[in-house]
């Protein structure tokens, strides 16, 4: 570190111990931060009578959820990505005001969702694919979810700032605090105090304050690098805010695409299936998920490292941190290829009791996933042109996959197979397949200019929007 604190290592230390550094705590952080809705399902799932229609509440609600999710990326991302470039380029007061910016975006537009949730929540939970029997689940669910919502931006916001300030053992700590505390909880809640699903939603509310309380105190600490100033703390600079939420545009998108996919499986569940379908789905993404969480902490390892070699100039080791998170990312999807497809039942037991619901779950797991190591290196790839700023590039290929090819697969493949459910499950490894094709094609690309450029060149070239 140099007297001011500026991560120097970033641009020193080789590439392999850094990207073991960052991404072990990141790995650790995100997929502790996917098992909260698995413990959530997991308690709910077994519910005497009621789990299979608690876990197809919850699966009602995964829209909003990212719809909410998609907002605070919209911000957090952009923030934490330009602090690592304005890191790199030892602009330390531009970086304060980015993390002040950071904040406030993330307050307003929070508050505007949750009142936009509560005033419409029965309307939109029934657009999303909730049958009369499941709508009392997501609502109690998602109302105690969208009032603490708050907490949710703000936590993720700055908890990804700590990553980029270079602090990931901090950010895995609060993550493995706010995970288990919420297991805890989750039990107290659900079994001792029979308060059900909305005891799971509490849950996680309540711990995610509890570390928002801690990264407040962190933040206005004034001897650390990065911290809230004395004089304005929290004002709005419109011309940071406007650069941020452009590069935070790629996976806020991304996010609200994923939001649009899940209504129309849910929808063509219910209208092919029935209520224990949308539950089965949602057992199987909640499987699904732990991988791509795993290989999104080895993107947020990456992220830091790539912004601030960028900022830096170095691009040989841009190059070498992307060939290197590719290679690890494409391990951790084939692990879960394996899981997915030779071990299905007994993965989806950890949810249920039924076996009718288990054998469902299991069926699409195995199909869902059939292509699933060719996932991770789109996935990285997609990170890598978000990290250097080429937001159209990274706005494409966070879409292309889900809007130009799941989205017209789930809605025409059930009908193609005779108004069989088995059309939604086959939609996921056909768009997988072609997106990464296309994503492989770029990357190539890519790869071609960051092997042209000497260290020290301008990076106009690669037709960045950070300079």
């Amino acid at each position: 570190m140099t007297p001011g604190g500026a991560p120097t290592e970033l641009g020193t230390l080789s590439v392999k111990t850094l990207l073991r550094r960052f991404a072990i705590p990141a790995i650790i952080a995100m997929t502790a931060s996917s098992l909260y809705n698995m413990i959530d399902s997991a308690f709910l799932g077994h519910i005497p009578g009621t789990g299979g229609l608690a876990i197809a509440g919850v699966t009602i609600c995964f829209p909003l959820m990212n719809i909410s999710t998609a907002l605070g990326t919209l911000v957090g991302v952009g923030a934490s990505t330009m602090i690592s470039v304005l890191l790199g380029q030892k602009n330390y007061a531009s970086a304060n005001r980015v993390l002040a910016n950071e904040l406030t975006l993330n307050v307003v537009i929070s508050l505007l969702f949750t009142l936009f949730t509560l005033l419409f929540m029965d309307p939109v939970l029934r657009l999303f694919g909730a049958s009369e029997t499941v709508l009392p689940y997501a609502r109690d669910y998602m109302t105690v979810i969208a009032i603490g919502n708050v907490f949710t931006h703000l936590y993720f916001g700055l908890n990804s700032v700590i990553r980029a300030e270079g602090n990931p053992n901090l950010a895995m700590k609060l993550t493995l605090f706010t995970v288990t505390s919420n297991a805890v909880l989750d039990y107290l809640f659900i079994y001792p105090l029979g308060m059900g699903i909305r005891g799971a939603a509490l849950a996680t509310v309540l711990c995610q304050l509890l570390a928002v309380i801690y990264v407040m105190k962190y933040f206005f600490n004034p001897e650390k690098l990065l911290h809230f100033t004395k004089e304005k703390p929290f004002r709005l600079d419109w011309r940071i805010a406007k650069d941020s939420l452009a590069i935070g545009m790629g996976p806020f998108l991304m996010n609200l695409a994923s939001c649009l996919i899940v209504i129309l499986i849910n929808k063509q569940l219910g209208k092919y299936g029935s209520d224990q379908a949308i539950a089965a789905y949602g057992i199987v993404n909640r499987i699904s998920f732990l991988f791509v969480m795993v290989t999104m902490g080895f993107n947020q390892g990456m992220q830091p490292i790539a912004g601030y070699n960028y900022g830096a100039r170095l691009y040989s080791r841009v190059r070498q941190v992307y060939l290197r998170t590719a290679m690890w990312a494409t391990v951790v999807m084939c692990f879960g290829f394996v899981v997915s497809v030779f071990m299905p039942s007994l993965v989806a037991g950890i949810f249920t009791s039924s076996p009718e619901l288990r054998d469902m779950s299991a069926h699409g797991l195995r199909t869902m996933n059939i292509v699933f190591p060719i996932v991770g290196f789109q996935m990285v790839t997609t990170n890598l042109f978000q990290c250097l700023g080429m937001v159209g590039k990274s706005i494409f290929l966070s879409l292309s996959r889900q809007l130009l090819f799941l989205l017209p697969c789930i809605y025409f493949l059930p009908e193609i197979l005779g108004g069989s459910v088995d059309g939604v499950w086959y939609s996921f490894p056909i768009s997988d397949t072609v997106a990464a094709v296309i994503t492989g094609i770029l990357a190539i690309g890519l790869l071609r200019k960051l092997g042209a450029l000497r260290d020290g060149d301008s990076p106009a070239s690669l037709g960045s929007t950070i300079q």
